[in-house]
């Protein structure tokens, strides 16, 4: 039987992640990864594509062969079913992404707006010092939208098609994009490679992050026409695709002039109705909850197909 493929690990991963969800703890194993590819870059690092390319390499590829060993050496299915369980829980964080959207949700609610840009960091990099309450729910929107499938989505994909080394490679490349894949003078030529991947590797997860959307959302043909006519108006290749089906099935307008660390960026707007309101924060988190419900569904299936289609 394919040793590659289980669903039962992958369902058990799920659950796990909705009781335990991610605990803040320096020996959780995306820490441990985000130290180890630390000390690699400070080995490694120069200000050249190929040096990155390198890192990416050593990182992405030290995170699927360590998949590889312990599910080839894993002496029996249960003790493969126990560490598909353990990667799936550790690389998914879909229950402390919605627990990110109630806290915002709770301090915005209460009025409390210095308490809310205190915390919108958790979730994206936009400078929070100037945001209104307003603002801050628009970024905690679209943050909720775009990792639903990165947090979510993503993961459960690859760990369907993959198995464990999909998951650890997947969050390894997730990982590094947010470490080192973004744009600034130290980062521009060295980031580049792991930017590039988590475009790559997310490339179907954001468009199945969408469909999802359109089914699970509370306007399903609001949805659908909104990711298909500004689904492409985002600057990134996949985190329009979730923010266009959010807002269609939000009924909100999604977009606009966004502060990175002193750099200005103006996106596109997605959707057609008012800007998002403090309301519409645990409504995101209720549609983040329902795709990532229904990506495990699918993930399970899709492994499940996979593992009866493979030879023995």
């Amino acid at each position: 039987m394919p040793i590659w493929y289980d669903p039962l690990g992958l369902a058990l991963g799920v659950a796990l992640d909705r009781l335990i969800a991610d605990p803040r703890s320096s020996v959780h194993p995306v820490a441990l990864f985000g130290r180890g590819a630390s000390k690699l870059e400070a080995a490694l690092y120069d200000d050249d594509r190929a040096r990155g390319v390198l890192h990416v390499a050593v990182c992405v590829g030290g995170s699927a062969a360590l998949g590889v060993v312990a599910m080839r050496y894993a002496p029996n299915r249960v003790v493969r079913t126990a560490v598909t369980a353990a990667a799936t829980w550790a690389v998914l964080g879909g229950t402390t992404l919605a627990r990110e959207g109630d806290y915002l949700a709770d301090a915005l609610e209460g009025a409390d707006l210095e308490r809310a840009r205190a915390r919108l960091p958790h979730l994206c990099g936009r400078d929070p010092s100037r945001l209104d309450a307003a603002e801050v729910a628009r970024a905690t929107v679209e943050s909720l939208a775009e990792n639903t499938s990165d947090a979510v989505v993503a993961p459960l994909f690859w760990g369907a098609v993959a198995g464990v080394p999909g998951l650890l490679a997947y969050r390894a490349i997730n990982t590094l994009d947010a470490m080192i894949g973004h744009h600034s003078p130290r980062y521009e030529r060295f980031g580049w490679a792991a930017a590039r991947l988590d475009d790559v590797a997310n490339y179907v997860p954001a468009r199945l992050t969408g469909a999802l959307t359109v089914l699970t959302g509370p306007d399903p043909g609001q949805a659908r026409a909104v990711l298909r006519r500004d689904g492409n108006r985002h600057p990134s290749p996949n985190a329009g695709r979730c923010e266009a089906a959010f807002a269609g099935a939000l009924g909100v307008r999604l977009g606009g002039t966004n502060v990175y660390a002193g750099r200005v960026e103006e996106r596109p707007t997605m959707g057609d109705g008012p800007r998002p309101a403090v309301r519409d924060i645990r409504r995101a988190v209720r549609l983040t909850r329902a795709v990532g419900l229904a990506a495990a569904g699918v993930a399970v299936v899709t492994a499940w197909a996979l593992r009866r289609r493979m030879p023995a």
